[in-house]
């Protein structure tokens, strides 16, 4: 960094400052839990020499505090997929049940925003559609920050609330479904053929939470790949040409993240693995009544603070996920 021509090209130069930020969160991170078992180890020993109330009950908090930072640690160690440090992608999209569905679609954009708040990440809402009486019909997130794929990887899948719905007058339990979809941004080094002529353009005015007209133009875009499908949209920019580069880069990514899910399902089947890559499948469960219980189905992962959940509590998911998947790789 140091090196005159290290500005000479920008874009290499913060790829640089990125990797090396990455690194230097885990030095500090490594030298700060160390240090605290070391305060801990001294605690301790003053304690078995003459034990005292207040002295315990700081040593208790110095334990909960050290493997908090333990936990953190040990998350990241297993963050070191080809594409875990990059930003991330989210998408919401609620199934079928009109407003039940949409305002669960919402709770979980409230629980993923509080999440990416509370680990100082930048949350920038590239598409949002607001639902016809509450909630929404779908909306796309972009999240910034190190290792924000490598964290939100884990929850891609369908995500299942049961509950005592607000809109049901008689009160009664409902079952609403909402599918979350994460992919990595990626950068030029990827390569992923786009080619013009199989790319429909439209383009039509943003909107905002509420159904708010954020301008009078049509500049937010929506691009459709004819090949596959695939549909994404951007009205997060101010110009028609700034939205079509964030949707080009956006498609990139789907269409690359259909690849990679296209070679599992070979090398599944060559190993003859039962593999559920897509859509359908249901990987946590929220129940709010009769019982309060948060379920993730693959790892077998629950609790039963169910609101530290939607306040955007996930630590606990993402770390037994990743510990999961690891097992399941080897």
């Amino acid at each position: 960094m140091a090196d005159p021509t290290f500005w000479d090209n920008q874009e290499t130069a913060q790829k640089v400052i990125n990797e090396n930020n990455g690194l230097k969160a885990k030095y500090d991170t490594f030298h700060q839990l160390s240090e605290k078992v070391d305060e801990l180890d001294v605690s301790l020993e003053l304690y078995l020499e003459e034990p005292d109330e207040d002295l315990e009950q700081e040593i208790e908090i110095q334990r909960e505090e050290t493997n908090k930072l333990l936990q953190s640690y040990q998350l990241g160690l297993l963050l070191n997929g080809p594409y875990d440090g990059n930003n991330a992608i989210l998408e919401i999209h609620p199934g079928a049940g009109g407003t039940e569905s949409q305002d669960w679609g919402s709770m979980l954009l409230r629980m993923y925003t509080r999440w990416a708040q509370q680990h100082g990440f930048k949350v920038e809402t590239m598409d949002y559609q607001p639902g016809d009486e509450a909630g929404i019909k779908s909306v796309t997130l972009m999240i910034e920050g190190q290792n924000a794929f490598g964290y939100l990887k884990s929850e891609k899948g369908v995500h299942r609330l049961v509950r005592i719905s607000p809109f049901d007058s008689a009160g009664r339990r409902h079952t609403s479904f909402a599918s979350v979809n994460v992919m990595p941004e990626l950068d030029d080094s990827v390569e992923v053929e786009l080619r013009p002529e199989d790319i429909k353009m439209e383009v039509f005015r943003a909107s905002g939470a509420g159904g708010q007209h954020i301008n009078k133009t049509s500049s937010a875009v929506r691009l459709i790949h004819i090949p596959t499908g695939i549909v994404v949209s951007s009205q997060a920019q101010r110009s028609q040409f700034q939205n079509r580069a964030t949707a080009e880069s956006m498609l990139r990514s789907k269409l690359y993240q259909l690849e990679m899910e296209e070679k599992e399902k070979q090398r599944a089947a060559i190993q003859g693995e039962q593999l559920d890559i897509g859509w359908g499948s249901q990987i946590r469960s929220y129940v709010f009544h009769p019982y309060t219980m948060v379920k993730d189905h693959r790892t077998s992962y629950e609790t039963g603070n169910g609101q530290a959940v939607m306040d955007g509590d996930l630590d606990p998911f993402m770390n037994a996920y990743l510990q999961w998947n690891l097992k399941r790789s080897n």
